[in-house]
């Protein structure tokens, strides 16, 4: 189930800080519930992105970027992740989410997600995040920026991020195991005699 709850209390707890660098990280705190475990009774891997989902909402409304969502009637979409597990995060454990936007190039917003129990880092995902506007398609970055108040902000995106951008970017799309229905050979049933 989605974690609505925990949802609704960024929502009403999040403020938008003026002049807050969009550089500038987030940390939200949350524990690991029954929920959110698997049957090793530690944090799901699955459940690993949706709690990133949940830092980079608490990230997005301290820098009021769903101000401008809102007002221009756009949305986000995360177009690709990647994800390194290290350490476990078991039932009850407290944890915190840091995330931070590392740049931004025409088309993506690239961010670092990593989950923290008591200063160790857990697990790390990078991110490129897109923001939409409807059947019209993505919305470039630079006027998201300006609409955000920061137009001349690229930032720097590491060289390790920048290879895993490059090879996301270079994967083939659609994957060859879900090829079209047509260009599968389709096996025949036997005709009953």
């Amino acid at each position: 189930m989605y974690p609505y709850l925990r949802t609704l209390g960024i929502l009403l707890s999040a403020r938008p800080t003026p002049g807050r660098a969009p550089e500038q990280p987030s940390v939200f705190r949350t524990v690991c519930w029954p929920w959110d475990a698997d049957m090793f009774l530690e944090l799901n891997n699955g459940r690993h992105l949706t709690l990133f989902d949940l830092g980079r909402l608490d990230y997005g409304a301290r820098l009021g970027l769903f101000r401008a969502l809102r007002r221009n009637g756009w949305g986000l979409v995360v177009g690709g992740v990647q994800v390194q597990y290290r350490r476990r995060i078991r039932v009850f454990q407290r944890f915190e989410i840091v995330t931070r936007l590392l740049a931004r190039d025409a088309k993506w917003f690239y961010f670092e997600q990593t989950t923290v129990r008591r200063g160790t880092p857990c697990s790390s995902a990078l991110l490129r995040v897109a923001v939409v506007d409807g059947p019209k398609g993505t919305v470039p970055t630079q006027r998201v920026a300006e609409a955000l108040g920061w137009p001349d902000w690229h930032g720097a995106l590491p060289a390790w991020a920048a290879q895993l951008a490059e090879a996301d970017s270079a994967r083939p799309w659609p994957p060859e195991a879900a090829a079209p229905a047509a260009s599968r050979t389709r096996v025949q049933p036997a005709s009953e005699t």
